[in-house]
């Protein structure tokens, strides 16, 4: 019986492969592919830049910048973290990649001049654009 039994274990066990362990820990893939994710900004520092086209409630961004920041239809800018304001986004792929373009005298009325450095990001809430939103 105990021949029989080592007989049908050794028929229920798979086929060895042939071939180094090595050669077949090349096909799996390292565990940091398998946790692999996108890294996707929230936030970006630029330069505002004066365009006197634009809406007061409107701004210029680069398209590429956009796609980054997860922009849909709004942008929040902060400027030196006293001036938020809240813009409808215009993409353009003309615009630099690093700058925004803004309303001039929406910016001047406020006190922020041309080429300010300011931080901008995707918009979530639910004020109206072309304000400045207070601090």
């Amino acid at each position: 019986m105990a021949e029989e039994r080592e007989e049908t274990l050794e028929e229920l066990m798979p086929e060895r492969p042939k071939g180094s362990i090595s050669k077949l820990l090349e096909a799996v893939p390292p565990a940091s592919a398998l946790k692999a994710r996108e890294k996707r900004i929230r936030e970006k520092r630029i330069r505002l830049r004066y365009d006197a086209s634009l809406q007061p409630e409107q701004a210029r961004i680069n398209q590429q910048l956009a796609k980054e920041l997860g922009v849909e239809e709004m942008i929040e800018v902060v400027v030196a973290g006293r001036h938020r304001f809240v813009f409808y986004a215009i993409i353009d792929e003309d615009v630099d990649y690093n700058s925004v373009h803004v309303n001039p005298d929406l910016m001047e009325e406020h006190g922020v001049a041309d080429r300010s450095i300011a931080t901008v990001r995707a918009y979530k809430g639910t004020e109206q654009a072309g304000v400045r939103l207070n601090v």
